[in-house]
């Protein structure tokens, strides 16, 4: 694959982010910031920063749980939140999403007892439709449809109700961290990050599409190098990205592209290379194409209104390393 430089200057990264945030509660009067914290790299990594921008005691940290999160989630929030020395409120939403009966589908009686029998829906989803069940979720929501009978009957039965349930969450927790905010004075946050963001790998109005993302400029490799500049707890830089959706179910499972080979992809496109030009460098064209329709396809979730990061890793980016021409 090519070699495609995707580094950011970490520490003019922290410093810009860090401005923006001290700007941001100046100018709203706000009495701090509030953040969900999941224990994942994204939100541990913004949460670092907002308390290195405002100072340990403007910051607020809320992890919302429910049934189905992955129980090492907890577990990882809570070394954060001691790491950085503030609190972490703590709140269960599974008597809400029981109120709204996403458990009570078959499959979502099922999901909480085995992560292998959750790889092997996902699995066989692939396999006899030709595409990740995520997938088909964007070409539903952007009308496109989701194809032959077999593949509307295996995804009425099993991911329909996966998918209902995950957005219910997110959508929960943002109102939840919402009506936090405004009671308090305090300015939500969000921890989205660009690679996500352009394939759409995030919940509509959900707690990860909040009008204020300062890392949605950068690529999650580059989260990956603030995390690691930041010199966060090894249990944290080490983890595997988890969308807290199903047990064993790994964001780069469900995207179907790991991180790394979905930037560079992303990085080309920017530069505009064509396929040819990617596949010489030893990207697959079929994953080439995918990406593509993963970004087509999730359009409609971008429409929301969000403020303009304060950093940005693409290929004119004011935080991308000097050589990031190189070819």
């Amino acid at each position: 694959m090519m070699n495609v430089n995707l580094t950011i200057d970490a520490q003019l990264t922290v410093q810009l982010i860090k401005a923006y945030l001290q700007e941001l509660v100046k100018t709203q009067q706000s009495d701090g910031i509030l953040l969900g914290l999941s224990g994942g790299i994204d939100s541990s990594v913004l949460l670092s920063i907002a308390v290195r921008a405002v100072g340990k005691d403007r910051v607020h940290a809320s992890f919302l749980y429910d049934r189905d999160s992955e129980k090492e989630s907890e577990k990882k929030a809570l070394i954060m939140a001691n790491w950085l020395d503030i609190g972490l409120d703590i709140f269960d939403i599974s008597p809400a999403m029981k109120k709204k009966n996403i458990y009570d589908p078959l499959i979502m009686k099922l999901i909480p007892y085995s992560p292998l029998f959750n790889r092997l829906i996902q699995h066989s989803y692939r396999f006899i439709n030709g595409e990740v069940p995520f997938k088909t979720s964007l070409k539903i929501g952007s009308n496109v449809g989701n194809g032959s009978w077999i593949k509307s009957l295996m995804y009425n039965f099993t991911i329909r109700h996966i998918d209902r349930g995950f957005a219910e969450r997110h959508i929960y927790r943002r109102e939840l961290l919402n009506t936090k905010a405004t009671q308090e004075n305090l300015i939500l946050i969000g921890a989205a990050n660009r690679s996500e963001f352009e394939v759409g790998w995030f919940v509509k109005d959900g707690v990860d599409d909040l009008p204020i993302q300062p890392m949605t400029g950068l690529y999650k490799t580059q989260v990956w190098q603030l995390a690691s500049y930041l010199k966060l707890p090894d249990e944290i830089q080490n983890q595997l990205a988890s969308p807290d959706m199903m047990f064993g179910i790994t964001d780069e499972f469900g995207i179907g592209h790991n991180y790394r080979k979905l930037d560079v992809i992303l990085d080309m496109m920017e530069r505009e290379k064509t396929d040819e030009e990617m596949v010489n460098h030893g990207i697959c064209k079929a994953d080439i194409e995918d990406v593509r329709e993963l970004m087509l396809y999730s359009e409609w979730k971008r429409n929301s209104l969000h403020e303009t990061p304060p950093v940005q890793g693409g290929v004119n980016g004011n935080v991308r390393s000097s050589n990031m021409n190189s070819s």
